[in-house]
């Protein structure tokens, strides 16, 4: 038994305090936490701020895969048995604030603490059954209601905790990747909830609980 889990381990003191191996890094709007390609070293978790994944085919193609939200970890990729390069590139929407984990500190913890690596399976599975869920939605939803759940989800609406209606600034072209469709049918889409009162749009997009109506509607 450890000296920590005697005196009783804290996984959210763990993460929002320095130490050996870990330190609070800052990342401004449209700067990269890590690129593809980067030797995958360490994991971050999300203080606060908004950030996405990104993936690059080799003919220079983009997609969103994945919107991050505070508390959610990124990087895990770092902890496979033989550390390779990072899949995919994860970007600040909004200025972040993250405890970059060392891979060798963020393994260490998950072997020596018990609370903090059952935190930490929680988050994998919750992340898995949201990729699920994406593919569900990819593969039987209509564009439409894809773009309302990516709007609802930004906006947390479903999750706990009080709704954040404002969402952080994205583009039309980063939504039309990530649901898989064009910019011209975002933008229709965006028009039509609008006027139907769902969301406003005047620069920053403001979704209001009603746009739920498109998601649960057959």
């Amino acid at each position: 038994m450890t000296a920590s889990t005697m005196t009783g381990f804290d996984p959210a003191a763990f993460l929002m305090s320095a130490g050996l191996g870990r330190r609070i890094v800052k990342v401004k709007a449209k700067h990269n936490f890590f690129a593809q390609g980067d030797v995958a070293d360490c994991v971050f978790y999300l203080q606060g701020g908004r950030a996405k994944l990104t993936v690059m085919s080799s003919r220079g193609k983009e997609a969103t895969i994945l919107l991050l939200n505070p508390n959610d970890f990124v990087g895990e990729d770092s902890l496979a048995g033989v550390p390779g390069p990072r899949l995919a590139t994860a970007t600040a929407l909004t200025q972040c604030v993250a405890m970059k984990i060392e891979r060798v500190e963020m393994i260490r913890v998950m072997h020596e603490e018990h609370a903090f690596s059952d935190m930490f399976l929680k988050f994998l599975i919750a992340r898995s059954i949201r990729t699920q869920a994406d593919l569900v939605d990819q593969l039987f939803n209509s564009s439409e209601k894809r773009l309302a759940r990516i709007l609802l989800l930004m906006a947390e609406f479903g999750m706990p905790g009080e709704p954040e209606s404002l969402i952080p600034k994205i583009t039309q072209e980063t939504l039309a990747e990530m649901i898989g469709t064009t910019r011209s049918r975002v933008s229709f889409f965006m028009n039509r909830f609008r006027k139907l009162g769902f969301i406003d749009y005047n620069g920053r997009i403001t979704v209001h609980k009603s746009l739920l109506n498109v998601v649960l509607h057959d």
